[in-house]
């Protein structure tokens, strides 16, 4: 006597889950360009690592005789899994059953994930197309009641999905139309990552259409919109692609805020000195420059693993690895106002700063700042606000921090290039130029009588244009001991990958110690 009828039961239970949505559901799934759930999931994770979680559960059909004849499967598929061998939770939504909508999920099951993630110290992925288990209209029908947002028994969810933040590495997947609460849930992550097919919206085009505003998917919440606003943080063309993206951004982080991030083996000599740095920096201010290029030669090759490059533009944010260990890496990006900080950039430092305390990376900045932006519309966008946000974040952070100053460091932003509390390494290139503010414009106002009086105004302005430059050599500085030193470009990768050795044994596992912002 064995528990064989029970097994082959159960199979055929799981062989009804793996239809999903119904052959011709997948097929239109396949025929509009998207992966199902679970070839999603198949794509992303190890090959054969996937262990699911509740796989049968659904809603069951039976005939008179009590003997089931169908079963559709729960819209939410979720798991354990592993990304490069190590294990995470992945949850992803099933399109071809209701949309991903709430009245045909278990919302248990979406909460576990994320309480499997929470409990075990694991990261997440969240695989999200549809409302991501969010009710629609027919909820009311099918459930017979309207639902509180936020009512008794409902909360935990939302608890979770912002609270994992501030424990274990969170990736978003966006993967087709994604609206309401998948939305939120895309949002609610350290990396996200959209197909350039996808959108994603608060409301879809029927109910913004109430609005007066007749809009596609894609004109109202396609990548290029969410990838500019900061909604998403890349857009990609293929879900392939996207898999990928996931996979790396996870292979610079820990587990958990309770590990360190992984070292890997390196072959790139840390001594290397790259001679197209001695030129990278025009002489001529007022010309600008690749800063790329000058990342990708100070850290390890192809090391450097860009996010948000759409969205806060006149700063660069990313991970890189120096000698294998992995940092934070913030550049300024002259091409993009000056190097100005806006309100978006703002935005910007101050997630990229939480991020690389939460998950303990020394933060290393190659600045070109000529301060914050300014003019109306810096103003109408209260930049200064945004600035100052900035200036706690950094200031709050406890990671080391590295500065290399390029060219650029002026004014209240300026200062904000390292944490003001404690201490951390900093190295100028010749190329360096700073003051309180920049000469330009501000020789006028400070000497205006001078010039007003003088015989040729212009002449004047030279002449005291010419005199302050020359005081205003970082050579100066550094003979007043206001600047620590200053470097051949040269040296720069050296000298980081220094810091990186340094800089290890001061990373603390522990509990996230700032407030962790979406």
């Amino acid at each position: 006597m064995t528990w064989k009828p029970e097994l082959d039961d159960l199979a055929r239970r799981e062989s009804f889950a793996r239809q999903m949505g119904g052959v011709d559901k997948v097929k239109r799934q396949h025929d509009q360009g998207r992966l199902t759930v679970r070839e999603r999931i198949d794509g992303l994770v190890d090959s054969g690592s996937f262990h699911e979680i509740g796989a049968v559960s659904g809603i069951a059909e039976y005939n008179e005789g009590g003997e089931l004849t169908n079963l559709t499967p729960a819209n939410c598929v979720f798991g354990r899994g592993k990304v490069d061998g190590r294990t995470v939770v992945v949850v992803g939504d099933d399109f071809t059953v209701r949309g991903g909508s709430a009245d045909a999920s278990i919302s248990a099951k979406p909460l576990m994930a994320e309480e499997m993630a929470h409990d075990f110290r694991l990261p997440i992925i969240r695989v999200i197309e549809g409302s991501g288990g969010g009710g629609s209209v027919k909820t009311i029908e099918t459930k017979g009641a309207s639902n509180l947002p936020g009512g008794i028994g409902s909360t935990r969810w939302y608890w979770f999905t912002t609270a994992n933040m501030a424990k274990v590495p969170v990736v978003g997947l966006g993967l087709g139309s994604v609206a309401g609460l998948g939305a939120a849930r895309l949002a609610a992550s350290h990396y996200s990552v959209m197909t350039k097919s996808s959108a994603m919206f608060v409301a879809g085009p029927p109910v913004v259409a109430r609005l007066g505003q007749n809009l596609g998917k894609q004109e109202l919440g396609g990548a290029e919109i969410q990838t500019r606003a900061g909604g998403v943080d890349h857009a990609v063309d293929t879900e392939e692609e996207a898999f990928a993206c996931a996979r790396r951004f996870l292979s610079y982080l820990p587990s958990s805020v309770h590990e360190l991030p992984p070292t890997l083996p390196c072959d790139d000599d840390p001594e290397r000195a790259d001679e197209k740095l001695i030129k990278a920096v025009p002489r001529n201010r007022r010309q600008v420059y690749k800063m790329r290029p000058i990342v990708e030669a100070v850290v390890d090759k192809d090391s450097f693993f860009e996010m948000g490059a759409n969205f806060g533009r006149s700063v660069i944010t990313g991970f890189a690895r120096l000698e294998g260990r992995a940092v934070a890496l913030m550049a300024s990006d002259p091409y993009h106002y000056g190097g100005s900080w806006t309100a978006e950039a703002c935005q910007k430092v101050v997630r990229f700063v939480d991020l690389a305390e939460t998950f303990h990376l020394p933060v290393v900045y190659l600045m070109d700042c000529p301060g914050f932006m300014i003019g109306l519309d810096a103003e109408k966008a209260a930049t200064i606000r945004h600035g100052v946000r900035a200036m706690a974040a950094v200031n709050q952070s406890t990671v080391p921090w590295c500065t290399i100053i390029v060219r650029n460091c002026f004014g209240v932003a300026g200062v904000v290039h390292q944490p003001a509390n404690k201490f951390s390494m900093r190295y100028a290139w010749p190329s360096a130029y700073w003051g309180s503010l920049p000469l330009e414009g501000g020789i006028e106002a400070a000497y205006r009588a001078d010039i007003a009086e003088a015989e040729d105004p212009d002449a004047k302005l030279k002449e005291i244009e010419d005199r302050l430059n020359k005081l205003r050599s970082p050579f100066r500085s550094a003979e007043r001991f206001w600047v620590e030193e200053i470097i051949d470009p040269r040296k720069t990768r050296s000298l980081l990958c220094e810091f990186a050795r340094l800089a290890e044994p001061l990373r603390t596992p522990g509990f996230a110690t700032m407030a962790i912002r979406p």
